[in-house]
């Protein structure tokens, strides 16, 4: 293997790599023996007793490298100092892939969560769930304006943050701008379709948007249809979790 496809193998794996923080999180994931670990990251300021000893040993005994650092560089690595506890810890999730991989696809049959602006960590944890228990094959998840993958997102994925897999991108537009063959659903309370009445498509987008403004005007202009879920008693919208639960569950 010559210095280029040794780079791009390295740049790939990195690419799915998750850093989570807090000491409870790390025993977690430290006692789950389906995750696959890179590093565990300590601050040199821990004292090196009860939680802090038993995490070491757990990462010796399963082979992970160890790293200490100063309380601040450790706050750099965990990027949330004021709850990382002193622990991080690198992930490497096979499900966790760059988004880019999908504009090289061309399956017969796929379905996909796209999430624009979904800021609260515990909705996202929902979908997640939702969508790793039905027919969802993926979730897109821009790093701009969404929430991180973190320790709260992972608790109210209830176990399921490594069963799906997850897309990152940058911007959600250029991602969905360069599918071809998709057909992209935007969910709107004003479509006069409803949601339940429309003959998807066998490669299909569910474009999902935050809480407070729903799907962007950038993001939605890639739309290709707009879809409503009907509502009755007055009303008017749905949380997203919820929604996306509905759609996790489409025939």
């Amino acid at each position: 293997m010559n210095d280029s496809e040794q780079y791009k193998e390295k740049k790939a794996r990195f690419a799915s790599m998750i850093t989570f923080y807090g000491r409870n999180v790390a025993e977690e994931l430290l006692e789950d023996r389906s995750v696959q670990l890179h590093k565990l990251h300590l601050a040199e300021s821990n004292r090196r007793e009860g939680i802090i000893l038993k995490l070491e040993s757990m990462a010796k005994a399963r082979g992970v490298e160890i790293a200490y650092h100063s309380k601040e560089a450790l706050s750099r690595i965990s990027k949330n100092a004021k709850q990382d506890q002193g622990v991080a810890i690198d992930v490497m999730a096979q499900n966790y892939r760059d988004a880019a991989q999908l504009l090289a696809q061309t399956p017969q049959k796929m379905r996909l969560l796209a999430l624009d602006g979904v800021q609260n960590p515990q909705n996202l944890g929902m979908i997640i769930r939702s969508a790793a228990a039905g027919t969802i094959d993926g979730i897109i998840l821009p790093r701009k304006s969404s929430a991180k993958l973190s320790p709260l997102v992972m608790k109210a994925s209830a176990g399921t943050l490594f069963k799906i897999d997850i897309y990152h991108c940058d911007e959600l537009s250029s991602i969905l701008k360069g599918l071809r063959g998709f057909s992209i659903y935007q969910l709107s309370s004003h479509a006069p379709r409803s949601l339940f009445e429309e003959r998807l498509s066998e490669r299909s987008v569910f474009v999902l948007g935050n809480e407070s403004e729903g799907v962007s005007g950038e993001v939605g202009a890639y739309a290709t249809h707009a879809l409503s879920i009907p509502m009755h008693r007055g009303v008017e919208s749905l949380n997203v979790a919820v929604a996306a639960g509905l759609l996790a569950f489409l025939p």
